[in-house]
């Protein structure tokens, strides 16, 4: 039950594309998505929809009832999402997390008329949550990637300078209108009224259906026009900055990756390994060797003698190569029926001395080969062979 839950999670799970299923599975959703969509924008020109509203509809609900099998199979395996927490909880953090709540707007909207036939305008609202969906495909590209990683990592920036735009925006309002309250007493009838005309200013726009008549209040917009270039520009330098500060970041881990000659290899830990409850620094691992990340669920840790393994955590393992290397050949044999090696032990395998059995996987589920595991149909059996030179 646990690895058929952990192989839906693969499934499921977006950019794990290692086997056919879990890539056919990425692009039926992506194609899903992209169908509703385009049916949503489609069915809103009246010509399309008289002649074929029908059809548009019918694809609409096929692929609303593909984001509700899709949630459904996120809720079964949400533990894998958040192995550190247990079952019930593990389903909530997803069902209010972002991800989740994204994912039962997809889908929910649709089918509340049936129930609350007043509300059916609010619920076509919501329907739009889904395009919110179109982010999933950052975990395809690279370049997308950087944009959340940049607006994360200057989130701190980014905030303080909307709080000093919104701080001139509301001192621009009350000053406004004390300037022009007298001669447009219709246009600019209280303190807030100005807010629109302060937004529209500062932000470069500038509608002109408010607008100041008095010499005042004129000098003062252009103040404002003036101060709006500048409020605009901050926080575009600073996501601007985020981008260079990020592709030299990229720069230097590659140039360092070559340079070292460094080679990682990425695994997930299962609840029944050794390494599960131990902290990094009790591992003792060889000097060469460094574990460089570890991701737990959609979280990156940095990786401190402090942090402690959970299962479920995937690890990012690297290692510089030892020099002198013997070159060696690793070849997977899966056994198909009547295969020789089939219900034999190991120490009765009749192999060259220059191979050795490394790994034997049974139904996705690694085992230490050693002389006494007999080998059944069906096994994926890793073999190490020496290269002569």
């Amino acid at each position: 039950m646990k690895l058929n839950r952990q192989k839906l999670f693969r499934m499921v799970s977006v950019g794990v594309v290692d086997e056919p299923v879990n890539q056919a599975y990425d692009i039926i959703s992506t194609t899903m998505l992209i169908l509703n969509l385009t049916a949503s924008i489609l069915i809103t020109f009246d010509p399309v929809e008289k002649k074929y509203g029908p059809i548009l509809l019918l694809v609409e609900s096929l692929t609303v009832f593909f984001f509700g099998i899709d949630y459904v199979l996120r809720l079964l395996t949400a533990n894998e999402l958040y192995p550190e927490s247990g079952e019930k909880e593990s389903v909530l953090r997803y069902i209010f997390s972002a991800a989740g709540i994204i994912d039962l707007l997809s889908f929910l909207p649709y089918y509340l008329p049936v129930f609350f036939p007043s509300g059916l305008a609010v619920f076509r609202m919501f329907r739009v949550v889904r395009i919110l969906r179109l982010f999933r495909i950052n975990a395809y590209y690279d370049s997308l990637n950087v944009i959340t990683e940049v607006i994360v990592s200057k989130r701190q920036q980014l905030l303080s300078s909307v709080f000093i735009i919104l701080t001139l925006m509301l001192a621009s309002s009350l000053c406004m209108y004390s300037l022009e309250h007298e001669a447009q007493p219709d246009v600019f009838t209280n303190a807030f009224s100005g807010i629109w005309w302060a937004a529209s200013t500062l932000l470069t726009v500038g509608y002109g259906d408010i607008y100041p008549v008095t010499t005042l209040g004129r000098i003062f917009s252009i103040i404002i026009t003036f101060l709006g270039v500048g409020m605009v520009a901050i926080p575009t330098g600073i996501i601007s900055a985020g981008f260079v500060e990020q592709y030299q970041q990229y720069k230097r881990d590659g140039d360092y990756g070559i340079e070292q000659d460094i080679r990682f290899i990425r695994f997930q830990v299962q609840r029944h390994d050794r390494w599960v409850g131990r902290s990094l620094k009790s591992l003792g691992l060889p000097q060469m060797c460094i574990i460089a990340a570890i991701q737990r669920g959609e979280e990156f840790i940095i990786p401190n003698g402090d942090v402690v393994i959970a299962p479920g955590d995937v690890l990012t393992l690297g290692a510089e190569p030892a020099g002198h290397e013997l070159p060696v050949h690793i070849s997977e044999i899966t056994l198909r029926k009547n295969h020789p090696w089939a219900g034999s032990l190991i120490r009765d395998l009749d192999i060259s001395r220059q191979s050795y059995i490394i790994l034997v996987k049974r139904l996705g589920v690694a085992m230490v080969p050693y002389g006494g595991l007999g080998l059944q149909e069906g096994d994926q059996v890793f073999v190490l062979s020496k290269e002569k030179r």
